[in-house]
C-alpha cells in the first residue's frame, strides 16, 4: 500500500491502494461547474421566488390564526357526551392543521428562499488550528457582512417583513394560548377523584361512544383486553365540572393472567383484571399505548414506561412514581365496582404535593 504523507492543498492527488491492480494515485476532479439558477440570471424569476417565499410565510401567519382561533372558537361542551366528543374531533383537527400550516410554511418557505435566492457557490477554505489575525478576523467579518448581502435579507423587504409575520405570531401565539392553561399548582385537587367504593365502571363515552356509560362483567374481557373506562355517574349533569373528574379519574383497564401479576397487583385485581390510572404521573398526558407480549404501558409524550405485571413500576422514562391502582372487584349483579377509591394521588408528581 502506498500513503502519501504530505499534506497537500485542496486538488493535490490522493493516495490510494495498489493492490489489486488499482492506481497508486489518480487526480481531484475538483468541484463541478456551476450551474446558474433562473432567479440568478433572470430577474423576473428571482422576484417570482420572492413572492413565493412570502406567500408561504404568509401561510404560516394563516396557521398561526387558526390555531389561536379554533383554541377560542370551539368550546368543549354540549347536552350528550357524543356531542362532547365530536367537539373534541373539531377542535383536535383544527389545533392540528393550524399549527402543521404554521411549522410548515415557515420551514417551506426558508427552505424554497435557501435553494432559489440565497448564494449557492460551493467554497472551500483551509481552517487554521490557532487564532487568526486581526486582519482575518476583520476579513471573515467582512465575508459574513457580504453574505447577509446576498442573501438579501436587507435588500429584500418583502421576503423580511414576511418572515417577521410568520415567525413572531408563530412563537408568541401558541405560547401565550397554550400556556395560559397550565394555571396555578393543584394543591390537593388531584388527591381526590370521583371514585369511590362500589361505583361501578363504564365505558368511556368518549373513547367509546357506542359504549355509552356500559357496565362490564369479568367475562367481557379476554386476556389482552384494554377498556377505558369511567366511574357510573360521573357524566350526571349535576356534576359540577364533569371534564375536570373525568381527566382525573380516567382509568385503563386490562386484563392478564393472573400467574404474570406480583403480589401488589394482584391485590387490587380481579381474576386478572387491573385497573390503573391513565394519568401519567410525570406530566399528566394519557397512558393509553400497552404492548401485550411485555405488559408495559407507554405514555407517548415522553416514553415513560410502566410495567402492569410489577404494579405498573417505572422501568423506563422520567415518571418517578408508579401509576395509582384502582382495586376492584364484582358486585352482587357481576359487574366490575371499585373496591375503594385510589389510594394515593393521580396525575404528575411536583414538589408541593404533600
Amino acid at each position: 500500500m502506498s500513503i502519501d504523507q504530505s499534506h497537500g492543498h485542496p486538488g493535490s492527488d490522493v493516495a490510494t491502494t495498489s493492490e489489486g491492480g488499482l492506481p497508486e494515485r489518480f487526480e481531484n476532479p475538483g468541484l463541478e461547474p456551476h450551474r446558474h439558477r433562473m432567479a440568478d440570471v433572470d430577474p423576473k424569476a428571482a422576484k417570482r421566488a420572492e413572492r413565493q417565499v412570502a406567500a408561504l410565510f404568509g401561510l404560516s401567519t394563516l396557521g398561526t390564526i387558526l390555531f389561536v382561533v379554533a383554541y377560542y372558537a370551539v368550546s368543549i361542551e354540549g347536552d350528550s357526551w357524543a356531542e362532547i366528543a365530536r367537539q373534541l374531533r373539531i377542535s383536535t383537527t383544527l389545533l392540528g392543521i393550524g399549527l402543521a400550516l404554521a411549522t410548515f410554511g415557515v420551514g417551506a418557505g426558508a427552505v424554497h428562499w435557501a435553494k432559489t435566492l440565497m448564494p449557492d457557490e460551493e467554497r472551500i477554505e483551509l481552517r487554521h488550528p490557532m487564532r487568526g489575525t486581526d486582519e482575518d478576523r476583520d476579513a471573515a467579518l467582512d465575508i459574513l457582512r457580504e453574505g447577509s448581502a446576498e442573501a438579501g435579507i436587507g435588500r429584500r423587504p418583502l421576503i423580511r417583513n414576511s418572515l417577521l409575520g410568520a415567525l413572531v405570531p408563530l412563537t408568541v401565539g401558541p405560547a401565550i394560548v397554550l400556556l395560559r392553561d397550565t394555571g396555578p399548582l393543584p394543591g390537593n385537587d388531584l388527591s381526590t377523584t370521583f371514585w369511590k367504593q362500589g361505583l361501578a365502571l363504564v365505558h368511556d363515552p368518549i373513547t367509546d361512544p357506542e359504549g355509552l356509560g356500559r357496565k362490564i362483567k369479568p367475562e367481557d374481557l379476554t386476556i389482552g383486553s384494554v377498556v377505558h373506562v369511567l366511574p357510573e355517574g360521573i357524566q350526571a349533569e349535576e356534576v359540577e365540572h364533569p371534564l375536570d373528574e373525568i381527566a382525573k379519574a380516567a382509568v385503563l383497564l386490562i386484563r392478564l393472567n393472573p400467574d404474570d401479576l406480583d403480589e401488589v397487583s394482584r391485590a387490587g385485581a380481579y381474576e386478572g383484571i387491573v385497573a390503573y390510572s391513565k394519568i401519567c404521573t410525570h406530566m399528566g398526558c394519557p397512558v393509553a399505548l400497552y404492548e401485550q407480549q411485555t405488559h408495559h404501558l407507554l405514555c407517548p409524550c415522553h416514553q415513560s414506561t410502566f410495567d402492569l405485571k410489577q404494579n405498573c413500576k417505572v422501568i423506563f422514562g422520567p415518571a418517578k412514581r408508579p401509576l395509582p391502582q384502582l382495586a376492584i372487584t364484582v358486585d352482587d349483579a357481576g359487574y366490575l365496582v371499585a373496591k375503594s377509591p385510589f389510594t394515593e394521588a393521580a396525575g404528575p408528581s411536583f414538589w408541593e404535593r404533600g
